[in-house]
């Protein structure tokens, strides 16, 4: 077992992957600047952490050059899941500067790695929004190949910051031979998660709007028309766990079911789970996004042995659970 630093460890993704590598044995620190994460969601239901909180928690803001250079000197494995995303109004409305702040993030986490070049592998997660806009036409949109991603030309500012990350990853594992993975995720979703802001992501925001009809109509963005690839958080994780194992040195591997689901059937899934009697109403003057997309995950399985395996409606039910809780949870305090 190793040292496992985690940027992002405290977010959705980061906290389920951290309490894994914990419970296989591993150290782990994390780096999070707590903009989206949340140390509760390093706590076990009693209220204990899964880490040393004192020693193995830092609150840092890595767009800052060389924060990182003081926690790597006995770090086996780097997995760099940190950046700046959130639901679809915010990612458009925020182009220039989450961009930026991306690239300063993504560049200043190689440079302090590029430092330890005994590091025995650097994981970068990246997204299925860096694949071209041409290729995500819709819900029946042929799956896409990692081999797809060139000539590039993303939709969002947001694909474009990730996809020059996942390049200057590659140019880290050329120039130093720390072995490198990068997992393209589709939309991940799950719990523990931002359900409450205009950072929120759809998945959350609908789940949050149904339970709470009808003190307010349930408003879905745009026509539902639009698709994605969703991917339970716990599916991810398998994916991150194996790609520390044996993907690196393997380049881009896309990490999402080969089917996709559009906002309307996510919609009418989590009216259904609530069993209540909501006229869902659409509102096509909002942002929607790509069209739709999907996964070719054969690489995953190939190289990973991965595949998803938690049904949408099964993890909706969970996250729908979730988030009843902490809702009620919060009316009562």
């Amino acid at each position: 077992m190793g040292h496992v630093l985690v940027t992002g460890g405290a977010g959705m993704i980061g906290s389920t992957l951290t309490r894994r590598l914990v419970a296989a044995g591993h150290r782990v620190s994390v780096v999070d600047n707590l903009w989206r994460g949340q140390l509760a969601y390093l706590q076990t239901a009693c209220g204990r952490f899964v880490i040393d909180i004192e020693h193995d928690f830092h609150r840092r803001d890595l767009s800052v050059p060389d924060v990182l250079d003081g926690l790597l000197g006995d770090v086996s494995y780097v997995f760099h899941l940190a950046d700046v995303v959130a639901g679809i109004g915010y990612v458009f409305s925020h182009e220039r500067s989450l961009f930026r702040q991306n690239l300063l993030i993504n560049s200043n986490v190689v440079a302090s790695v590029a430092r330890f070049p005994k590091l025995k592998g650097y994981v970068y997660v990246g997204t299925a929004c860096s694949f071209p806009a041409e290729r995500q036409t819709g819900p029946d949109a042929a799956p896409l190949r990692e081999e797809e991603l060139f000539p590039a030309s993303p939709e969002s500012a947001y694909g474009w910051s990730k996809l020059m990350g996942q390049y200057e990853a590659m140019l880290l594992e050329k120039e130093t031979g720390i072995p490198v993975c990068l997992p393209m995720l589709h939309n991940v979703y799950g719990a523990p998660c931002d359900f409450g802001t205009e950072r929120s992501q759809v998945l959350p925001a609908i789940t949050r709007r149904v339970i709470e009809w009808p003190a307010a109509p349930f408003t879905v963005w745009g026509t539902g028309r639009q698709g994605r690839a969703f991917v339970h958080v716990d599916d991810v994780v398998d994916a991150l766990v194996a790609a520390m194992d044996k993907g690196l040195g393997r380049g881009a591997i896309q990490i999402g079911p080969d089917t996709c689901t559009t906002i309307r059937e996510a919609a009418e899934t989590v009216v259904r789970i609530s069993g209540k009697p909501i006229d869902i109403i659409y509102d096509p003057t909002k942002p929607e996004g790509d069209l739709g997309r999907c996964a070719d995950f054969s690489k995953a399985k190939r190289v990973l042995g991965w595949e998803p395996r938690i049904a949408f409606e099964e993890g909706m039910r969970e996250l729908y659970g979730w988030i009843s809780e902490r809702l009620a949870t919060e009316k009562a305090s």
